[in-house]
């Protein structure tokens, strides 16, 4: 099986965010080089959020959003590449989105799943959640969570 002698597919959760980014940096030091990748990123429909599915104009509401997601996973497959992966964008529309994730990584047969953590801690976890946790609970696969690195001007 391609998966365990480290040249299967890599499946990253990309949402454009910086720690996605350093996701997608640290992979290409951790994982084998020329890979095969594809980059995910989800949307949720706009029925999936409270009262935003009644608005009036939903439709062109929905459509720019799936256009941003295209945008944003060609972003995040033109980063891939450049840092030596053989990287396509995938946009998926799911809810809620760890169970996307997971979904398309077991479709896929992706070997692991790469994708930052925004560190949400206390009340944010609470309220929020986190896609990384939920995605690295519910996987059968090897989940790589990456923190950005510390703002460098902080200290």
């Amino acid at each position: 099986m391609a998966h365990r002698n480290g040249a299967g597919l890599v499946l990253f959760a990309y949402d454009g965010s910086e720690q996605a980014k350093a996701a997608i940096r640290e992979a290409a030091h951790q994982l084998s080089p020329g890979r095969g990748a594809i980059v995910l990123s989800v949307w949720q429909p706009l029925a999936a959020l409270p009262f935003a599915g009644m608005a009036d104009g939903a439709q062109g509401i929905e459509d720019s959003i799936a256009t941003e997601a295209r945008s944003v996973a060609d972003e995040g497959a033109r980063l891939a590449r450049s840092v030596g992966f053989q990287a396509t964008p995938l946009t998926e529309q799911g809810s809620p989105i760890w169970r996307s994730i997971v979904t398309t990584a077991d479709d896929r047969a992706a070997s692991i799943v790469v994708m930052g953590s925004h560190g949400r801690t206390g009340l944010g976890l609470v309220l929020m959640g986190s896609v990384a946790s939920a995605v690295a609970r519910h996987s059968d696969r090897p989940v790589l969570i990456v923190h950005a690195p510390p703002d460098e001007s902080a200290g």
